[in-house]
């Protein structure tokens, strides 16, 4: 057998190509657009950080009005408690969240992300911050460009020192949320912070940081799942941002009131406003990209240049794909987004929350756990009867303390052996062990089943009834 060849370096070098699997990154320098739909995402902006910044300063009763106290495993939103048994509540939640996002993608796309969602949120105020301190974007460009210097470096860090001030802030205000805002300010003053707060303010901070002044649009192209799954809840009459083709090619640059003179151009002038204002530097006259937010600031910058050419607005605008292909006017475009697809999640939406929240309106402020001694199933007593040991956890979770009554009820002549009466302070829980004594010759031998009836004196709609098993011997 002849030795196979290796082929030099050289050879392997010139007979291969490297191919990258990842677009080169390229930094978007996105210019300031003013308009409608802008006016809006900055509405969006003041009313979800003033939500964020300032719903944990509020005070409920002496207390946090929000609060996930981690520590307490006690959740406090507003007048409500809430404990782990509780976690029927957060599914509800997560279910009306996934049917609320099916149900808006199917109407107009992707309207959180353009407005909503926290990364576009922080990346408008990280942005914002960027053009007050070193100008907009033609004077970016040129900054980025220019070597080192004294200025340069100084409009870099001032920069920065804000950034992170904001997102330490915001690291702040998260773990406001699971430990008392007035805990964590003290802390903060006497430099005694516990681990776990200052784990997740610097690492909240510091993510903050990175996804709203560096990554940006990546987040929203290659980490953010919703973009790849997007698709399939669109179809030809969901409500997208859309460049009118038709009317816009051929496109080409003219001036001002020159469309008379140049009837073979269309409306859209080449200026490349629309690609300039993206947060995510797309095309959109390219058409519908996964990478669109559906933030609308290229319609908001069309528009404006719309206006200046004397030309109608709308080449770029909300529309859907049907609407365009074929001109249907703007009431016929909405009585198609309003289909029977729509309408099935409008309904199962509907039900879910008027169902949950008829749930938290009439939800008994009193939970009650029982557990019955292991050790001892049953035992005889000096009268004769059989008594059985538990262990009652009863928990509170109104926002005034209550004095309930217990008592016994499913078996024949059964009693308790004491404490039938227990207050419990607001929202907490308060252990109580009892007896239930019967005769030897009530039920029958083994498990029988019983119940125990917990009352608030106070008021007789507070009450529960635990199901148990009284063991015979």
């Amino acid at each position: 057998m002849k030795p196979v060849k290796e082929a030099s370096a050289a050879e392997e070098q010139e007979g291969s190509e490297e191919t990258s699997l990842y677009e080169e990154h390229k930094t978007i320098y996105m210019r300031a657009v003013t308009g409608l739909f802008n006016n809006w995402r900055w509405v969006m902006v003041f009313f979800t950080q003033a939500l964020f910044y300032g719903l944990c300063w509020v005070d409920w009763n002496g207390r946090q009005a929000v609060l996930f106290h981690l520590v307490e495993r006690k959740f406090y939103i507003f007048g409500m408690v809430f404990w782990p048994q509780d976690a029927i509540y957060l599914a509800i939640l997560l279910v009306i969240s996934a049917y609320a996002l099916f149900l808006f993608t199917t109407i107009a796309g992707r309207l959180f992300c353009g407005y909503a969602c926290p990364q576009t949120v922080y990346t408008e105020i990280f942005m914002w911050i960027e053009r007050k301190i070193e100008g907009d974007r033609a004077a970016r460009l040129k900054l980025d460009q220019q070597p080192m210097s004294g200025r340069k470096l100084r409009l870099k860090i001032a920069k920065h020192a804000l950034w992170l001030l904001l997102g330490l802030w915001t690291g702040v205000t998260f773990v406001s949320y699971f430990t008392p805002v007035k805990e964590v300010m003290h802390a903060l003053a006497t430099w005694n912070l516990g681990g776990w707060e200052t784990f997740w303010i610097f690492g909240y901070g510091f993510i903050t940081y990175l996804f709203a002044g560096y990554m940006r649009e990546q987040v929203c192209k290659y980490m953010c799942p919703y973009a790849r799954f997007q698709s399939v809840m669109f179809d030809p009459d969901t409500l997208i941002v859309t460049y009118d083709s038709e009317r816009g090619e051929p496109r080409g640059a003219r001036r001002k009131n020159a469309a008379a003179q140049q009837p073979a151009l269309g409306h859209c002038i080449d200026c490349s406003i629309c690609v300039q204002v993206c947060p995510t530097g797309i095309d959109i006259r390219n058409g519908l990209q996964y990478e669109c937010i559906g933030c609308a600031a290229c319609v908001d910058a069309c528009d404006l240049v719309m206006d200046k050419m004397n030309f109608p607005r709308g080449l770029i605008r909300y529309s859907t794909e049907n609407a365009i292909a074929k001109h249907m006017s703007q009431k016929a475009m909405i009585a198609h987004v309003f289909r029977p697809r729509v309408l099935l999640y409008s309904t199962i939406l509907l039900a879910i929350t008027v169902a949950a929240a008829w749930t938290l309106v009439h939800r008994i402020p009193l939970r009650v756990d029982i557990l019955r001694d292991r050790s001892m199933l049953a035992r005889e007593i000096d009268d004769g009867r059989i008594e059985n040991v538990y262990t009652l956890q009863i928990m509170n979770s109104d926002e005034k303390s209550h004095r309930y009554h217990i008592g016994v009820e499913g078996l024949n002549g059964a009693d308790l052996s004491s404490n039938q009466a227990v207050d419990v302070p607001a929202a907490t829980t308060q252990s109580l062990t009892l007896g239930v004594r019967a005769e030897a010759d009530a039920g029958h031998k083994g498990a029988n089943q019983i119940f125990f009836a917990i009352e608030a004196a106070e008021d007789p709609a507070i009450k529960v009834r635990e199901k148990a098993s009284f063991m015979q011997p």
